[in-house]
């Protein structure tokens, strides 16, 4: 214990911070016992990283498909120095993106681009519910499933009507909408304290390995003359969620206590560090004014808001402003959109890692490793994309700076992205659906306001800084309030009958409860 006593804990509340000293403790014995070849978790991790993956996949995929899709009539760039634009470089204008077989405007095309996020904000909050009382297995993969099947059908819909391509679109949304509040309720069920924001780094960053895979390959078969081209991009994300998910229903189950195959010893750690499962199913109804008047949680919600705006300018918005501004062909465009999120994967396991270290070695307390990693997570990609915005026709500049502050937007998973467990680990997947429903408005949001920013006719960089300074003004509010009003303490609502009980026990009645 001397060594956690002589850490420079920088905690107000001393006492709790004793107590996750006294917890850390337990867990490192309890780990060391653990043994086996490949632990169940990981199988989870694995499954769960493939399944992020994959859904980006089908997300992103329209990203670049659109810039093949789109009949562009916009005037060919002007080398007029006084306008505000960027030169067009004659080689590139070998390709032939402008030839696309849909003449959709500007607000059509952001129209497009948003309608995933129209179902995907409705179903977070369900999913996240149904996970915590029947167990996350099935909504997860189901919900992996039929986005597959509705990517499939997209380039059918495409075809049919515009609308009818919306309302599939939507439905995709829909389906893909119970994934991450259902990981998360799983999460809460099977991972340790200790290793949640590492763990949670790995099985989330399977978006950005998605995107980083799915962008150059999407870019490559939209120059394809077979099947059309773009289409297949539909076709082959689609074909690969539907495998996943038979490999997802033989190797995952929905609790350790229901795994036919772990460890006797991974049992054993994991309840004695976060209880048997099993044991403690919900009890009791949603306490909605509750989480109304929880401020902590609106601050999370916030920083989610701050963080999807900026992330979803740059995940929906910038192959075109690579395309229309700095006229990279379709498949430079794909390849150098990567970049940042393969960045953001680095940076976030290594930022989540150095996160749960410090925090098992006492050098800081669990809420201040939260304000002071979901800061690093606002203000560097704030001050990136402001770099962005006068980094003007500077291609190289404009790639390094989206890539570098990718690198650390990865650190919100260990900023705000675990802390509803904290606050309350029975309603981790309800609580998640609430704000992540939240931030994901942004999702058709931010593309409904640069549709009205940016002008058809003639896109300039001055219209484009105009998009850039809103995403990051946003960004930094958002943090401003998480700062003030975060908190990593379970809330007396979370636990019905033994709050008072659960907050003076010992820590180790806790983590090892009688049966």
């Amino acid at each position: 214990m001397s060594s956690f006593e002589e850490s420079p804990i920088i905690n107000a509340d001393i006492e709790d911070d004793v107590t996750n000293s006294r917890r850390n403790l337990v867990e490192n014995e309890l780990v060391e016992e653990t043994t086996g070849w490949v632990k169940c978790r990981t199988v989870l991790g694995i499954m769960g990283f493939l399944g992020f993956a994959i859904v980006y996949a089908m997300r992103v995929n329209l990203s670049v498909a659109i810039v093949a899709m789109v009949n562009s009539t916009t005037p060919q760039p002007s080398n007029d120095s006084s306008l505000d634009v960027c030169e067009a470089n004659p080689v590139s204008n070998t390709t032939k993106p402008t030839n696309g077989e849909f003449n959709w405007t500007e607000q059509q095309r952001s129209l497009v681009l948003g309608s995933f996020f129209y179902g995907y904000v409705l179903t977070q909050i369900p999913g996240g519910r149904i996970a915590e009382l029947y167990g996350g297995k099935l909504v997860y993969g189901l919900g992996i499933f039929f986005t597959a099947v509705f990517t499939i059908l997209s380039p059918i819909a495409a075809y049919t009507n515009f609308w009818f391509f919306i309302i599939v679109r939507a439905l995709a949304g829909l389906a893909e909408g119970v994934t991450y509040p259902a990981m998360h309720a799983m999460l809460a069920k099977w991972i340790p304290p200790l290793e949640r924001s590492k763990f949670a780094a790995y099985v989330y960053a399977g978006s950005n390995i998605g995107t980083v895979v799915t962008l150059p390959i999407s870019g490559w078969l939209c120059t394809l003359e077979f099947a059309g081209g773009w289409p297949l991009c539909f076709y082959i994300f689609g074909g690969l969620g539907v495998v996943w998910f038979i490999g997802w229903l033989f190797l995952i189950y929905d609790s350790p206590q229901k795994h036919p195959r772990i460890c006797p010893k991974e049992i054993e750690y994991i309840a004695g560090s976060i209880g048997n499962a099993e044991e403690e199913k919900p009890s009791m109804p949603i306490p909605w004014c509750k989480f109304l008047t929880c401020v902590p949680l609106w601050a999370i919600l916030i920083a989610q808001c701050g963080q999807s705006w900026v992330f979803y300018t740059q995940f929906t918005e910038m192959p075109t402003y690579m395309d229309n501004i700095l006229h990279f062909d379709i498949v430079s465009n794909a390849e150098l959109s990567a970049l940042p999120y393969l960045t953001a994967w680095i940076g976030g396991v290594v930022l989540c890692t150095i996160a749960d270290w410090t925090i098992a070695k006492g050098w800081i307390s669990r809420l201040n490793s939260m304000k002071l990693w979901n800061t690093v997570a606002a203000f560097l990609p704030a001050f990136g994309i402001l770099g962005i915005a006068w980094a003007g026709c500077d291609k190289f500049a404009v790639m390094l700076l989206l890539s570098a502050a990718s690198a650390f937007g990865g650190a919100s998973y260990a900023g705000n992205q675990m802390n509803h467990i904290d606050l309350s680990p029975q309603f981790a997947g309800t609580m998640y659906g609430i704000t992540n429903a939240a931030s994901n408005v942004c999702g058709f949001m931010a593309p409904y306001v640069v549709g009205h920013i940016i002008k058809t006719d003639q896109q300039t960089l001055g219209q484009w800084r105009e998009v850039f300074y809103l995403a990051a003004a946003i960004d930094l509010g958002a943090n401003l309030f998480y700062l003030f009003f975060a908190s990593t303490e379970e809330q007396d609502w979370s636990r019905p009958d033994n709050d008072d009980m659960t907050a003076s026990a010992p820590v180790e009645s806790i983590l090892f409860p009688e049966s």
